[in-house]
C-alpha cells in the first residue's frame, strides 16, 4: 500500500526510461518523401479518372444515338448540348504554334484568291485636258525629284492625270458593258444637274493623305458642291446595278500627282513617306481651272492608249468641245506645218526644174549677180470647222548663160 503523495519507484523508473530512450527509438519523419507520395497519388488519380471518362468522339456518337439525334440546333441548346454543326465548324480550325486559332491554309487560300478576285479594276474619271495645270504638275514633281530623285517611279505621268468618281470590280465583259451602258443613260441626269452650264473645277493647293499620297485639292466653291453630287448620282446608278459591292467610303475630290504605292521598293531603302518640305513652295499655289469636257470608264489593268491615257471603254460627252474637235490653238498649229511642207514642197519642185533644164551645182556660180531667182508662192488658207484649203502658186524665171 502507497500513501497519498508517493510514486512508485518501478513505474518511474520505467516512465524515465521512456522518456529518455524516445528519441532514439522513434526517428524524425521525412517532409520531402511524403510531398513526393501525394504527388504520386494525385497523378494516379488523373489517370484513372481520364480512363473512365468517355472521349469527345465516343460522346459524340452515344448523343447520335438517342432520340433528339436529328433534332434542331435550337433543341440541342435548350438540352445543354453542343451542336454537331459548331463542332465541325471547330474541328475545321487548328491551333497555331503560339496557341490561337488560326484558319487551315485552304481557308485562307480561299479568302486570298476571294480578296484578289473582288479587287477594283474599273473606275469612272474626268480627264485633266487643260495643260497649264499638266506643265504646273509637271514643274513639282521636278522641284521634288532635284531633292529626292527615288521618288521617280511614285510620280504619276501628266497624261495620266484625272479625277476619280468611283472605282469597281467589273469581273466579265458583260458587266463592263453594263457600265457602259449606266453611263450613257445618266447623260439626261447629268444635264438636269449642271443646268445648261459648264463645270469648270479650280485646282489649287497641295495636300497629302498619311504622307503617303500628294495631291492637289479644289479650291472651295459651288464647283466642288456640283462634283460631289455628280459623283454620288454615278454612284447611285452604279449600285442599283450590282456594281459597286458596298463601298462606303466618302468622296473627297483630289488630282494625285504622286503615290508611293506605285514603287513598292521605296520602302526597302527607308522612304516610307513623303516629306511636305520637298514641296513647301507649291503649298499656296493656283494650278490653272479644268472645264469637265467628259467622264471616261477605264480600265486600271489593259494598255494605254497612244497618247499615255488610261484604256477607255466609254465616254460620256458633257459640254466643252469634244475631244476630236481642235481648238484655236489646234487649227494655227495645224495650219503652220501645212504651210511649211507647202514650201518645201515648191523648193523641192525648183530644184528638180534646175537641175532638168541644164542647172547644176556650178549653175549659181556663172549667173550674174544682177540677176536672181524670183520666187512667189501665195497662199490662202481657209479655215471652217476642221476644214483647211490652201492654194498655192509658184512661179519661177530662170536665166541661165550657156
Amino acid at each position: 500500500m502507497m500513501k497519498a503523495g508517493q510514486m512508485d519507484p518501478v513505474s518511474s523508473e520505467t516512465q524515465l526510461g521512456v522518456t529518455e530512450t524516445k528519441p532514439s527509438a522513434v526517428p524524425a519523419p521525412d517532409r520531402s518523401k511524403e510531398r513526393q507520395m501525394k504527388r504520386r497519388m494525385r497523378r494516379e488519380r488523373r489517370k484513372m479518372m481520364k480512363k473512365t471518362l468517355p472521349s469527345a468522339d465516343n460522346s459524340e456518337s452515344l448523343m447520335s444515338e438517342l432520340p433528339f439525334a436529328l433534332a434542331s440546333p435550337a433543341a440541342w441548346k435548350e438540352l445543354g448540348f453542343p451542336s454537331p454543326e459548331s463542332t465541325q465548324k471547330k474541328r475545321k480550325r487548328k491551333r497555331g504554334d503560339c496557341g490561337g486559332r488560326v484558319d487551315s491554309e485552304e481557308d485562307a487560300e480561299k479568302k486570298k484568291k476571294k480578296k484578289e478576285s473582288q479587287r477594283p479594276n474599273y473606275f469612272v474619271s474626268i480627264p485633266i485636258t487643260n495643260t497649264q495645270i499638266s506643265s504646273a504638275v509637271i514643274e513639282v514633281q521636278e522641284a521634288v525629284l532635284q531633292q529626292e530623285p527615288r521618288l521617280a517611279k511614285a510620280m504619276i505621268p501628266a497624261p495620266t492625270l484625272h479625277i476619280t468618281l468611283l472605282v469597281a470590280h467589273l469581273a466579265n465583259q458583260e458587266q463592263v458593258d453594263l457600265a457602259a451602258t449606266v453611263l450613257a443613260q445618266v447623260k439626261p441626269s447629268l444635264a438636269e444637274l449642271l443646268g445648261g452650264q459648264d463645270l469648270v473645277l479650280s485646282f489649287s493647293g497641295i495636300g497629302q493623305f498619311r504622307k503617303e499620297v500628294v495631291f492637289i485639292g479644289l479650291a472651295p466653291g459651288q464647283h466642288k458642291h456640283t462634283l460631289e453630287s455628280l459623283a454620288e448620282l454615278l454612284r447611285s446608278r452604279f449600285e442599283e446595278q450590282g456594281l459597286l459591292q458596298g463601298d462606303s467610303r466618302g468622296f473627297e475630290p483630289h488630282l494625285t500627282i504622286m503615290k508611293l504605292s506605285r514603287a513598292p521598293k521605296l520602302r526597302s531603302q527607308g522612304i516610307k513617306r513623303v516629306d511636305p518640305a520637298l514641296y513647301s513652295n507649291y503649298t499656296n499655289r493656283f494650278f490653272g481651272d479644268q472645264r469637265v469636257e467628259r467622264v471616261d470608264l477605264c480600265s486600271m489593268l489593259k494598255k494605254k492608249q497612244e497618247d499615255g491615257y488610261y484604256h477607255t471603254e466609254s465616254s460620256l460627252q458633257l459640254g466643252g468641245r469634244r475631244r476630236s474637235e481642235p481648238d484655236e490653238a489646234e487649227l494655227l498649229r495645224v495650219s503652220k506645218r501645212l504651210v511649211e511642207d507647202a514650201v518645201n514642197r515648191a523648193l523641192q519642185q525648183y530644184k528638180q526644174e534646175t537641175l532638168q533644164n541644164g542647172g547644176g551645182p556650178n549653175a549659181a556660180a556663172v549667173q550674174p549677180p544682177d540677176n536672181t531667182d524670183e520666187t512667189t508662192t501665195k497662199m490662202d488658207t481657209q479655215t471652217t470647222g476642221t476644214t483647211t484649203k490652201m492654194d498655192t502658186t509658184a512661179n519661177s524665171t530662170t536665166d541661165t548663160r550657156k
